[in-house]
């Protein structure tokens, strides 16, 4: 017995086809039949669907269709197009044109020069002998080039035969399965409509005019070529957004001076933990942390890694990187789960929040490096600001999805047994979005580690400030190295944060 999902015409269902298809309900009704009682690729063609492609599929709301077939013929038309009424090998010819008048011109000059009884004449001819050559040579290319026209034209045909072919073989088994849908939700455009034939035309005939003009006129009008744009416009946005960050600068530079005072405590504290204290009692502390949170394997890597960055002068940088890295991390999660888990909890807030999101992740980190530098100024603290705005976004996002994926059926449970609102968040929901949320928590930690080499463009140091060196004068073995220590020092913070994770879970 055949387990067969799909539901078939042959089975008493010929008047819903009739009815989905509305026009040529029973011509469909037949090739739906002929579809579903074969496997893998149906033989049936759809005339009307080849002759038409894009039309038809408009009229028949597949609108995913109709947009490929339309690319697909406008490329084959370009070719015709620029096989009929291209003047192909015309910039060759003018520039064919300006060597000639060039080499007269030359020649002229040298017959001047052998009257004169100048020394230069000779040169000055060969000059001219050159250039004419040149030009024969690009009027004959240029010739070629316009005789290609005819076989420009003919695989343009091709094509579009072959588009064709494939728009009559696919019609039918793309209808098919959106009768299948149909059949499932009765939301589904059915039948044939005019009204999306009229769009279907209206949007063809903006396209296809214009494109077939840009790419068959050897010299189109020049605002079809460039948008026409207003300089007056942009240099009026510009110099509002100069005076508006000089005036949010003089007014507000105590409310951005407390924010640097604040990240400046919290780095000095610990650089002076990572930096000041004696090396060998920062790596025997940070091997047992390894040891007691991850294991040996991770407490050997770790081992093997601090070797390479104290053998190769990387240790001082090297903490200065992680004290960065530990500054801008510890912000983002004191930010990222309370606001993650308010997203969450606030649809509104999630509403406000996401954009913003958007805005952080999507903006290259060089753009907004401008209004640090403008409101911060360059050093250590701007360059932790512009970190914590790359590194904020994943440990928001997940802690929001962490807190929405626990099960309802738990937190009525939870509420039934009388569980207040508080212990509900602490004792049931973070710990069971506590996988997603050290998900967060590690992702930010290794995308704010990945800035430190943008943040040392505006004097954050480190080891980016290595990389920034290397990058300028050419260094590669310099670079490298430095590179290889960051990515160390990622892979340790990885694994130890993994480790104390899976300790936890």
């Amino acid at each position: 017995m055949k387990d067969n999902v799909k539901p078939t015409t042959s089975s008493g269902s010929s008047h819903s086809v009739r009815h989905f298809a509305d026009r040529n309900g029973q011509y469909y009704e037949k090739q739906f039949t002929k579809i579903q009682s074969h496997t893998g690729m149906s033989p049936t063609f759809n005339v009307p669907a080849a002759l038409f492609g894009p039309l038809w599929a408009a009229s028949r709301h597949l609108w995913g269709l109709f947009w490929l077939s339309s690319i697909a013929c406008l490329l084959a038309f370009v070719q015709i197009g620029k096989g009929l009424w291209g003047e192909l090998g015309a910039d060759q010819l003018s520039r064919a044109a300006g060597l000639t008048a060039k080499s007269q011109e030359m020649a002229v000059k040298a017959q001047a020069a052998l009257e004169a009884g100048a020394a230069n004449a000779p040169s000055l001819q060969r000059a001219a002998d050159n250039l004419q050559r040149a030009a024969e040579r690009i009027t004959e290319a240029a010739n070629a080039t316009a005789a290609g026209a005819n076989n420009l034209m003919l695989w343009g045909l091709v094509a579009l035969l072959a588009v064709m072919v494939i728009q009559g073989l696919i019609a039918n088994p793309i209808y098919e399965k959106k009768y299948c849908r149909w059949r499932v939700n009765k939301r589904e455009k059915s039948g044939f409509s005019w009204q999306s034939l009229f769009y279907g035309v209206i949007a063809l005939a903006l396209v296809y005019p214009v494109t077939l003009y840009r790419y068959t006129v050897e010299k189109p009008v020049e605002w079809l070529l460039q948008f026409p744009s207003n300089q007056g416009i942009y240099t009026a946005a510009s110099n509002w957004t100069d005076s508006s960050f000089d005036y949010l600068a003089l007014h507000g530079g105590s409310f951005f001076d407390g924010i640097a005072s604040v990240i400046s405590l919290l780095l000095d504290t610990l650089e002076i933990i990572l930096v000041d204290t004696p090396w060998p009692v920062i790596m025997i502390l940070t091997l047992v942390m390894a040891w007691r949170l991850a294991g040996p394997r991770v407490a050997i890597f770790t081992a093997a890694a601090l070797a390479y960055l104290a053998f190769l002068g990387f240790w001082e940088k090297s903490m200065s990187t992680i004290a960065l890295l530990g500054t801008a991390a510890t912000i983002c999660v004191l930010i990222g789960v309370p606001l993650g888990v308010w997203c969450a909890k606030n649809r509104y807030v999630n509403a406000i929040t996401e954009p913003v999101l958007d805005f952080m992740q999507t903006m290259p980190a060089f753009v907004y490096l401008i209004p640090i530098i403008a409101f911060f100024g360059t050093g250590k603290p701007p360059g932790i600001l512009a970190t914590i705005i790359f590194g904020l976004p994943p440990v928001v996002r997940l802690t929001a999805l962490g807190i929405k994926q626990v099960p309802p059926t738990i937190v009525e449970a939870a509420l039934a047994f009388g569980c207040t609102r508080r212990k509900l968040l602490l004792d049931v929901e973070i710990p069971l979005a506590l996988p997603n949320i050290m998900t967060g928590v590690n992702q930010t930690i290794l995308m704010c580690l990945s800035m430190v080499v943008i943040a040392s463009l505006i004097g954050a140091e480190g080891l980016g400030s290595d990389v920034l060196m290397a990058l300028q004068y050419a260094a590669k073995g310099q670079g490298l190295l430095a590179g290889i220590a960051i990515l160390l020092c990622a892979m340790v913070i990885d694994r130890i944060v993994q480790g104390r994770f899976k300790s936890v879970a």
